[in-house]
């Protein structure tokens, strides 16, 4: 068997080296000491320096020119329709260019744009479990879209949650942009999702799309579903005295988007440090909606947490990669052995007055994204949407 043969039959393994800086993802500790992280066949096997790892037979080999790495982002709040499409704005192609802004796994909070959405029980169980057979097919750019999260309608029983978890659903859509509107039923429907394995998300806020109405307070804390949905307003926020009975009320996920009252945000962000409770944040994009498509809706959010909610960069990466795969139970978003090996290599925008790509996000500034890396597979190199790099990672073996 010729030396290239021998190769194509083994592991795809992936190393990363000459990092920078390695970001974890995880709150406890998110910065690794290290310079090398090492994937086989798509998942994470080893992290640490470049002499201790074991990096024969590599089949990719990134030299990282001093980047930051970190896990691959997530959005934990999108509305998608069909492929890589969006009616609502009429756009192509935003799922692909989140992934240029670094976004690797996506989470659907409902397909509530999809035109004619049906509303009767048969209906939007079949459209949810389409959605979810559809994006576990179709990756647009290699991101991970976990959709088939249908909008719970007046009529459902538990024998339909059952249907569905059966089916492979395993998230409802925002509560409150269908029919049920309601804490007791709400939280009738979301014990029985919970029973079968489904994520619930509630709507929070005022209405956004027609149908949809104003979820408050008593009815968010009635339903007690699993994540807060844009606690600070899709668009419009709840008071903030309602935001802070929210928060103390109850220990669920505090949802943070970019669509959203940016002021609320960063007042939910000092909520949670006040209670000690940052596990609990996550973010989102909201989008495609009325404001458009976010492609670097992560980013920025991230950078207005670090630079306006006096917490360190390092910790608001967390929100958007550990938190979120921890409450979504994915098994990505974490930079430790064993999980999925998406990754973005990224680095200070150049010209940034910052020392270094921390410092840029804490004053405020976007990050150059320099490579997209998804199970392990290069996806992207230089982003077309984020400022250029001052340092960018290379393919030296492929």
């Amino acid at each position: 068997m010729a030396a290239e043969e021998q190769k194509s039959a083994g592991p795809a393994k992936l190393v990363i080296r000459n990092i920078g800086l390695i970001l974890s993802g995880a709150l406890e500790r998110p910065i690794l000491d290290g310079d090398a992280v090492v994937a086989v066949d798509g998942r994470i096997s080893a992290i640490g320096r470049l002499k201790d790892l074991d990096t024969e037979s590599a089949t990719t080999v990134v030299d990282a020119k001093g980047a930051v790495l970190t896990p691959g982002l997530i959005d934990s709040h999108v509305h998608p329709v069909a492929g890589d499409w969006t009616p609502r704005q009429t756009q192509l192609n935003w799922i692909d260019s989140s992934m240029h802004g670094g976004v690797t796994t996506m989470i659907s909070a409902g397909e509530v744009h999809t035109p004619g959405r049906p509303r009767d029980i048969v209906g939007l169980k079949a459209m949810a479990i389409t959605a979810q057979r559809t994006f576990a097919a179709f990756r647009p750019g290699g991101v991970k879209l976990h959709a088939g999260a249908p909008v719970i309608e007046h009529g459902m029983e538990e024998s339909d949650f059952a249907e569905l978890a059966s089916a492979g659903v395993k998230l409802l859509g925002e509560i409150g942009l269908g029919g049920v509107k309601d804490g007791p039923t709400g939280r009738k429907m979301v014990e029985w999702a919970r029973k079968h394995g489904i994520q619930s998300t509630i709507h929070t806020g005022g209405p956004s799309i027609p149908g949809s109405g104003l979820i408050d307070k008593d009815i968010v804390l009635e339903c007690d579903a699993d994540v807060v949905g844009h606690i600070n307003g899709g668009h419009t926020a709840l008071p903030d005295d309602q935001i802070r009975c929210i928060c103390e009320s109850c220990k669920r996920g505090l949802e943070l988007v970019h669509n959203g009252n940016g002021r609320s945000a960063l007042y939910t962000l000092q909520l949670a440090k006040e209670m000690g409770d940052l596990e609990r944040v996550i973010l989102g994009t909201d989008g495609p909606a009325g404001s458009g498509a976010q492609p670097l809706g992560i980013l920025r959010m991230i950078s207005m947490l670090a630079s306006l909610g006096d917490v360190p960069a390092e910790t608001a990466f967390c929100f958007a990669t550990g938190n979120t795969a921890r409450m979504r139970a994915l098994d990505c978003g974490l930079i430790e052995i064993g999980r999925t090996a998406d990754f973005v290599l990224m680095d200070k925008a150049q010209h940034s007055p910052a020392k270094d790509m921390l410092e840029s996000v804490a004053l405020g500034d976007l990050p150059g994204v320099g490579m997209v890396i998804i199970d392990g597979s290069v996806r992207a190199g230089r982003s077309r949407n984020t400022p250029p790099a001052e340092r960018m990672p290379k393919v030296v073996l492929a």
